[in-house]
């Protein structure tokens, strides 16, 4: 009988602590790299990470906690990463290409690398010469904090490679989650970094003071917003109505766990950006993807409003009450 390839998650917050929970409910062995040593230790004696999802309890006898993150790569044939992207580059500091021949990666990361404005697969392709078969992508519609609650969410599991995709998703896949699998790496992880730049517009409604009748058609506007942008940056035959690119976008603009919807209605009520960034102690990734998206939209000019009053807003430094008003006579 083959060996089983050996899975890795990079990271040490709340979706990495999820995925961890995820995977220990088929996995004999994860290796788990973790920047803090400190953390490992906790994890080790209290069987939980004391700074994410604290009320997940680990069977330690199936995790390799580690802080050398070239070590963690070298034993593990498929890597997850879950390091917020705009501090994706630090991380993997000091790695080589070497390190990850052979190697498949899948990015639980929703955002884009900022200092290349590439989303995380085009990344590990250009900067490491990972083959696009081996890249792939998880995305939701899932919030950490209900896994860890144990609450029914689905997954999509991206990737060129098929039978990569199906083995990942059979490793996440468990009582309480389900999984499908999808080619679109580019369309998935594009709506993924998207849908979090429209929570942050859905917040910055929300702390103005506008009302759900408002954040339908804003949400509405949204998803069709994605629609051209994705068709403009990889046209394929894709069903947007699919719950990995509208149901993510309902449940990051909508929940009450979206980190970017509460970064958004912090901004809203006006606070500065830095002090909702500090008030959180959480990354919030639409932040760093929507000045990414504004970017990379110069070379296609896609109609964007929505996110175009974002970047206004946290990078011109426009009024978010002048900025939503003027987005108001745009949407339909």
């Amino acid at each position: 009988m083959d060996k089983l390839p050996q899975i890795a998650v990079i990271g040490g917050g709340s979706w990495a602590t999820a995925i961890v929970k995820m995977l220990c409910n088929n996995s004999s062995q994860i290796h788990w790299w973790i920047r803090n040593a400190s953390t490992i230790e906790h994890i080790k004696k209290y069987n939980h990470n004391p700074n994410y999802l604290t009320s997940v309890e680990f069977n330690v006898d199936k995790l390799l906690l580690c802080a050398d993150l070239k070590e963690v790569i070298s034993k593990a044939d498929i890597l997850i990463m879950a390091v917020p992207s705009a501090f994706l580059k630090d991380a993997l500091s000091g790695l080589t290409e070497a390190d990850f021949k052979n190697k498949k990666v899948f990015s639980a990361i929703k955002g884009i690398v900022p200092e290349h404005n590439l989303i995380v697969g085009e990344f590990f392709n250009t900067e490491y010469k990972i083959p696009m078969e081996n890249i792939g992508v998880i995305t939701g519609p899932c919030h950490a904090e209900e896994v860890a609650m144990e609450k029914l969410s689905y997954l999509t599991i991206a990737s060129q490679n098929s039978e990569s995709a199906a083995y990942v998703a059979s490793q996440l896949n468990c009582r309480y989650i389900r999984t499908t699998i999808s080619d679109d790496i580019f369309g998935t992880e594009f709506s993924a970094v998207l849908k979090n730049v429209f929570a942050v517009a859905s917040g910055i409604c929300h702390g103005l003071g506008y009302g759900d009748n408002f954040q339908a058609v804003l949400i509405s506007n949204a998803i069709q917003e994605i629609k051209r942008f994705v068709d403009a940056v990889h046209p394929i035959d894709r069903d947007i109505k699919s719950s990995a690119y509208l149901g993510d976008l309902l449940v990051t603009a909508y929940s009450q766990f979206s980190r970017n919807r509460m970064f958004g209605a912090m901004v809203g009520k006006g606070y500065s950006v830095k002090y909702a960034q500090l008030e959180m102690n959480m990354v919030a990734e639409g932040y760093y993807g929507v000045k990414s998206i504004h970017e990379i939209n110069k070379k296609y000019g896609v109609d964007m409003p929505i996110t175009d009053a974002v970047y206004n807003i946290l990078y011109e430094k426009i009024s978010p009450a002048i900025e939503m008003k003027l987005l108001t006579d745009r949407l339909s």
